[in-house]
């Protein structure tokens, strides 16, 4: 990551962070008040090929200590009224704030996978994590509401699993490696606009009538 992306980063988190102060504190409120403890989810993610750490995110799920893999059908009955929303809208992500401010991922890059998938594909997850994951990317935009139309599908973890493995996994590397070869802080911006523009009422009714 150069240095000037760093500092991009870092002055984007505070800045966010505090601008959206009250609304992180208002989910974490409507969670704790509908939905009880944990507020947090945390869960590994790798940023390198060997080197794991923590990704934050609001709780959307009721907790299952059995949990593992990606999430697919088979675990929508476990998402709570309040995590359909933050699911919806994204701001479930909110917590990784503090993850770019600890330098574990930036705004934009590949999303950071499970350690899992990075032990079962050591080849490809080479590729993909020479660049820092990001909050959003590429494959985020261009493949993210496919894979969840995939996935939904799916009944049981196997099915969950064999899918993502099959049908996911290589197609966002491939669109990973196009982001990594025209990386640029130009790029990088089209890509976090992009991203808002989506979310936004007017973004999601276009996308829909496509």
């Amino acid at each position: 990551m150069s240095a000037a992306k760093r500092v991009f980063d870092i002055a984007g988190a505070l800045f966010l962070g505090l601008l959206l102060s009250p609304l992180i504190v208002g989910i974490a409120l409507s969670i704790l008040l509908r939905d009880g403890r944990p507020i947090l989810y945390r869960a590994e993610r790798m940023k390198t090929p060997e080197q794991g750490f923590l990704l934050w995110k609001f709780r959307t799920m009721r907790t299952d200590k059995a949990d593992r893999g990606v999430s697919g059908g088979d675990k929508a009955s476990r998402i709570t009224a309040t995590g359909r929303v933050l699911r919806r809208t994204r701001l479930d992500e909110l917590p990784q704030l503090w993850n770019i401010l600890r330098g574990d991922i930036s705004f934009v890059g590949p999303r950071p996978p499970l350690r899992r998938y990075v032990e079962l594909f050591p080849d490809l997850y080479a590729e993909v994590l020479q660049v820092r994951p990001g909050v959003t990317g590429l494959a985020t935009l261009a493949y993210h509401g496919t894979e969840e139309r995939l996935l939904q599908a799916c009944r049981t973890p196997e099915e969950t699993e064999a899918v993502y493995c099959r049908r996911c996994v290589p197609r966002k590397a491939r669109l990973d490696g196009i982001y990594a070869q025209n990386r640029s802080f130009c790029y990088d911006l089209r890509l976090m606009v992009a991203t808002v523009w989506r979310k936004l009422p007017l973004g999601r009714r276009q996308r829909s009538v496509r």
